[in-house]
């Protein structure tokens, strides 16, 4: 006797390169297709996720909403199209998405309704005022609307719940890394090193960050400044959306350090994998952040990282890297500094220490399992 599979509605933000829809890929892409249907609904448009959701299968549709301008038609719109859909679960991403779509469902299919939170904490600094207003509502009908509220770091969920989140529905899931894709990788250590006219031994210190103002690219240039004072031959590697030579205010910060000739960026790479193989150390100096997927992608490539004591990046890292605060250039370039310090085979020792905790802990296999597992629960609740 064969069994319907569960009918799983995700509505997201939108759908261009970043943590959340980076992860909704990796699910969705991973999840069983004979206990599990998806379908995909971008607010907004389409982007680099969406494209690869499309060429995996997976239906993606655009509601066309304009940046963060809640248009009461395409709300009745997005309800009507959940209410065809008839799914089993509707999964929200991102605070918009999470007071939107759930406001679309109560309206449309009443399906059970999972939220999924992805920031640290709504802070003016990196957050819209759209996005802290969504959040801020969603807050005070969280103890009606969803039926689990997925968080992917302790430090989200402390957070959102001192706002007002309800603490009842709280569940954290991390982030999920494929360890075939991300692994050490030795030729790829030389082919980088030839792709940026370096010699095989030199030292590089990356990090794979967009540009934003949370990511806080400033304390990296300043912390490398204060490094190339005691390793002047350490080079640095930067890529991510905007990571270029034509952004003049990242440039001209390098300028100013007198760093021009030590710096290579790449902007945005599709070889991130392979990047992450080719570092000596990795890792962020962000103000804030829930889960950096950076952090673990670089530990998957056993490469020891350094990271600022922002969201769970400490619990990320544990005994394999260093944590310092952030905006503090003098203890980021203190603690690449002490890595680079360590001989060849101790350095080797804390990068296979780092691997074998992302496999522990963050496997992509294992996640996907506990999203399976919160589909079939919030499935069983009766419909509003």
């Amino acid at each position: 006797m064969s069994t319907k599979p569960l009918r799983i509605s995700h509505v997201i933000t939108g759908l261009s390169t970043g943590g959340a829809e980076t992860m909704l890929h990796r699910l969705l892409t991973r999840m069983d297709p004979v206990k599990f249907q998806s379908e995909v609904i971008s607010l907004t448009g389409d982007g680099p996720i969406g494209e690869k959701l499309t060429a995996a299968g997976i239906p993606v549709r655009l509601l066309g909403m304009r940046a963060w301008l809640p248009n009461p038609l395409l709300i009745w719109k997005l309800a009507r199209w959940l209410k065809e859909s008839r799914p089993d679960v509707v999964h929200t991403w991102l605070y918009h998405a999470d007071l939107l779509g759930g406001l679309a469902n109560r309206l449309g299919s009443k399906a059970p309704l999972a939220w999924c939170i992805r920031l640290d904490r709504p802070d003016p600094a990196y957050t819209s005022r759209s996005a802290r207003w969504s959040a801020a509502l969603s807050a005070r009908v969280s103890g009606r609307w969803p039926r689990r509220i997925v968080y992917c770091s302790e430090t989200a969920r402390g957070v959102h719940e001192a706002l007002g989140y309800d603490p009842r529905h709280s569940l954290v899931i991390p982030n999920g890394f494929d360890l075939e894709i991300y692994r050490p990788d030795p030729e790829a250590y030389l082919s980088v090193r030839r792709e940026l006219g370096l010699p095989e031994q030199a030292r590089l210190i990356g990090l794979a960050a967009r540009w934003n103002p949370q990511k806080d690219h400033h304390t990296f240039v300043r912390a490398a400044k204060r490094l190339s004072e005691r390793f002047p031959e350490v080079n640095f590697l930067l890529c991510g959306k905007d990571i270029t030579w034509e952004n003049r205010t990242l440039a001209g910060w390098i300028d100013a350090a007198e760093s021009r000739g030590r710096f290579h960026l790449l902007g945005s790479r599709d070889d991130v994998p392979r990047l992450n193989a080719a570092l000596d150390v990795s890792g962020i100096c962000s103000i804030g952040e829930a889960f950096p997927n950076v952090v673990a992608e670089a530990m998957a490539c056993g490469v020891p990282c350094v990271v600022t004591d922002v969201g769970d990046a400490a619990m990320i890292v544990g005994d394999t890297g260093r944590v310092v605060p952030p905006d503090n250039p003098d203890a980021l370039a203190a603690a690449w500094g002490e890595i680079l310090s360590m001989d060849a085979p101790e350095r080797e020792r804390l990068g296979q220490a780092a691997r074998a905790r992302v496999e522990a802990n963050f496997e992509i296999g294992q996640v996907v399992a506990r999203y399976e597992d919160l589909y079939r629960e919030v499935s069983a609740y009766v419909r509003d």
